[in-house]
């Protein structure tokens, strides 16, 4: 009895003790914590860049640099939820620090996030600069590459044009049926057990969205119709002018969309997309990145698309970096890039594409797998491929594709494995280029910071 007493009183404790002075939460932290880097960049954006209203009920807001550092250290930290973020105020030490020891709820952080795309583009480019001052950042090569991130959304709730027409036409037959009962009953002074005003509420809610589904869908096959217009009239020009035999006529460029093509009730800009033709479709973006391939790896732009395609993106994603950080001196890109006017608008501004031109990743001769199908090689004819086939084949500019894998690959890497972000939050493809800035900005500090202590 006595022996276990002395053993408690070595061991005490008291959770009830009381701080004899102010507690400091910086220095909870450790030096190399990266709060101090993130609380330190987001000082260096412009109040301009952000965009605030105002508050109902006349509540006094968060600053905006707060609201931004938490934001980026919470991702930093894999906390995406605006609701782990609000509790992660109360229970994480560095989350603590960065919000001030406030606690913004998670209406205000999903607020914030939504709307200020600006304040992150600015801090994104903050980053960047910091990294050049520091002799950090050489824009010279970079790589891109696109990585396909879920939707916010299940590809369960896609459906198809002509599955979506015949649906809307039962849902109406449904609708007038159910409002005649429910007109009857109310002719007969009778309790509606059914509670038919419900269902009819649900039914004209599904239609309203297959409705609008269809809409989208119209509206993009007439998109795409004017857009191969042109195309058409000079096939007919040419079909016209020939004697004899003419063969088949072209076809014009039909208005409806096809039968099978789909669209989102969640998330209308989000599409079915599959990382290869051996993996599942999902419901997803393509989300792009540009990576520093001198050394840093750190992420020099981002763009989302609703395609699984990255050629139409190629040209646009790199040119944007003028905006920014500047325009590279040489791109290293994948099979996926190869496009002939991406290649000659590049070149045209004095750039150099290193893009490759078929299959990158040859089956390994001793792979698990079963062997493909074989397939007749493809014949390569364009100028501009086979000018760029005999440019890879250069030792120099094989050491210099070398790079590729080794620099953008990684950081797609950390950014789903290390930070754990597999997945949108946000819906819409404005919303979801708001987040891919946002991570890819928390990759950065994460990344600089590494840097800076090496």
């Amino acid at each position: 009895m006595g022996e276990s007493a002395g053993h408690d009183a070595v061991y005490s404790f008291s959770r009830d003790q009381a701080f004899l002075l102010p507690p400091d939460a910086k220095e909870w932290l450790p030096a190399d914590d990266v709060a101090h880097f993130v609380v330190a960049a987001v000082d260096r954006v412009a109040l301009g860049a952000f965009s605030i209203g105002p508050i109902p009920g006349g509540r006094a807001q968060y600053h905006p640099r707060l609201m931004l550092a938490l934001l980026i250290y919470s991702y930093a930290n894999g906390l995406f939820s605006s609701r782990r973020i609000e509790r992660a105020t109360h229970r994480d030490i560095g989350v603590r620090y960065v919000a001030a020891n406030l606690h913004p709820d998670h209406d205000t952080i999903a607020a914030f996030r939504r709307a200020n795309r600006g304040a992150f583009e600015a801090a994104f480019l903050q980053v960047l600069l910091l990294a050049r001052e520091s002799g950090l950042l050489r824009l010279g090569t970079v790589s891109i590459d696109g990585t396909k991130i879920d939707a916010n959304a299940s590809k369960i709730r896609s459906v198809r044009y002509d599955q979506a027409k015949a649906l809307r036409a039962k849902l109406a037959t449904d609708i007038a049926d159910l409002t005649a009962r429910a007109e009857a009953a109310d002719a007969e002074g009778q309790p509606d057990p059914q509670a038919l005003p419900a269902e009819i509420a649900r039914r004209e809610a599904l239609k309203a969205k297959l409705d609008a589904a269809c809409a989208r869908l119209e509206e993009q096959a007439r998109a795409e119709a004017a857009a191969a217009q042109p195309e058409y009239e000079a096939k007919k020009a040419a079909y016209e002018a020939k004697t004899g035999r003419r063969g088949r006529p072209p076809k014009p460029p039909e208005d409806d969309p096809p039968p099978s093509r789909q669209s989102n009730l969640t998330d209308p800009d989000s599409a079915l997309m599959r990382r290869s033709d051996a993996h599942e479709y999902r419901q997803a973006y393509n989300a792009q990145a540009v990576v520093c391939a001198e050394g840093s790896q750190l992420i020099l732009a981002t763009g989302v698309v609703a395609t699984p395609a990255d050629a139409p993106s190629f040209a646009a994603t790199i040119l944007g970096m003028e905006q920014g950080i500047g325009l590279p001196k040489t791109v290293l890109a994948d099979t996926g890039f190869a496009s002939r006017k991406a290649v000659a608008a590049l070149e045209a501004r004095g750039i150099e594409p290193l893009v490759a031109i078929g299959r990158t990743q040859p089956h390994r001769p001793y792979d698990f797998r079963p062997p493909p199908e074989p397939e007749t090689p493809r014949r390569i004819t364009e100028p501009w491929r086979l000018a760029m086939l005999a440019k890879l084949e250069t030792r120099d500019a094989k050491d210099l594709y070398a790079r590729r894998k080794q620099t953008v690959e990684p950081a797609f890497g950390i950014i789903k494995a290390a930070l754990g972000f597999t997945r949108f939050r946000l819906r819409g493809l404005a919303n979801a280029t708001t987040e891919w800035t946002l991570i890819a900005l928390a990759y950065n500090c994460r990344r600089l910071h590494r840097l800076r202590l090496a």
